[in-house]
């Protein structure tokens, strides 16, 4: 890996948080980007951070101008003002917040599931930074095994998704150890909410007119737990095609097994190899055992098999702070460079 400047100088917004502390990893020995300032609140303001060895500094714009990128980690509760404060100052930003997802101008981006995408900011001339979001770490794993069936079998009319959402998706300090130990929760504050409507938009067609285009046929029923695992969503999902011939059960493996994407044909350096995984064990997917297949950035499904209340229903896991968190920005950051966004 070359060590040079000629590495685009990237920054971390939220370095102390656990998707922040996944950026500072997954860049550390990057081939493209190298990371030349880290930010947080002014709590954390003149630390040093250990994991980059640069000193911590504010969210301000103004401590980030030698950065052509900046990949986000905030909360929610402040993304939407400094991101914003980023782009206008011409800087782009790779976000991981809530807040920018299903603005009309703003691509949702699943890198493995919809990269083109991006192919809209390029009608874009605003002379800022633009601003890329990527989905909530459930949505991601959701919506790559359903495009690969959308390109393949046509539209999926309506589906049901049930999720065992580990604990680092809660950040950190995360839950409280007595509330999860033992226990699952059955219920994820918006959680629900974000995984029926923002597949819409990824699986949508795309930037039509001035604006991105929900897909308003599609309907999601979601219910979301959260489960004593560390790393890793399990997803169980039923699903109905609208077409009238329906797929074999072989037909559905040998589509997930053939599925690639942008991210590969344009060599990206985090692609992975394969996309899907599909596991013909009974008893798989598993989070300690699959989540870290292609580093962390392949969706597992497992358990394919006709329903006998819709058509298919199949089992998935996603690692939520890789390719459901930082791992989906840094892909799409690489995928926006190839495709000369910046």
């Amino acid at each position: 890996m070359s060590t040079s400047d000629s590495r685009i100088p990237v920054g971390i917004l939220g370095i102390t948080g656990t998707v922040g502390q996944r950026f500072a990893q997954l860049l550390s020995v990057h081939s493209q980007f190298r990371v030349v300032a880290v930010g947080a609140s002014e709590r954390s303001a003149g630390k040093t951070n250990a994991a980059t060895g640069l000193t911590i500094v504010a969210c301000d714009p103004v401590h980030f101008g030698n950065c052509k990128v900046v990949f986000s980690a905030l909360d929610a509760s402040v993304a939407g003002e400094i991101e914003q404060a980023m782009a206008d100052a011409g800087i782009h930003v790779l976000s991981n917040a809530k807040n920018f997802r299903m603005d009309h101008r703003v691509p949702l981006v699943v890198p493995t599931a919809n990269p083109h995408h991006l192919d809209a900011l390029k009608n874009f001339n605003t002379g800022k930074g633009f601003i890329i979001t990527n989905a909530n770490c459930s949505t991601t794993g959701l919506v790559v095994p359903l495009k690969a069936l959308i390109d393949k079998f046509g539209p999926i009319a309506q589906l049901h998704v049930t999720t065992q959402q580990a604990i680092s998706g809660a950040g950190y300090p995360g839950v409280p150890s007595l509330d999860i130990l033992e226990n699952i929760v059955p219920f994820i504050s918006g959680e629900e909410e974000k995984m029926e409507i923002e597949p819409r938009k990824i699986l949508g067609p795309g930037f039509v007119g001035d604006k991105f285009v929900l897909d308003d046929t599609l309907r999601i029923s979601a219910t979301c737990t959260r489960v004593p695992i560390i790393d890793g969503h399990t997803m169980h999902v039923s699903l109905q095609f609208k077409a009238a011939e329906k797929p074999s059960v072989e037909d559905i493996i040998k589509c997930l097994e053939s599925y690639s994407t942008e991210a590969q044909s344009l060599k990206c350096p985090s692609a992975p190899s394969r996309s899907i995984i599909v596991h013909t064990e009974a008893n798989r997917p598993q989070p300690r055992v699959d989540r870290d297949l292609e580093r962390g950035f392949a969706v597992s499904v497992g358990r394919i098999r006709k329903c006998n209340l819709l058509d298919l229903k199949f089992t998935l896991l996603v690692h939520n702070t890789i390719l459901g968190a930082a791992g989906s920005s840094v892909l799409n950051a690489e995928i926006a460079h190839a495709k000369g966004l910046f």
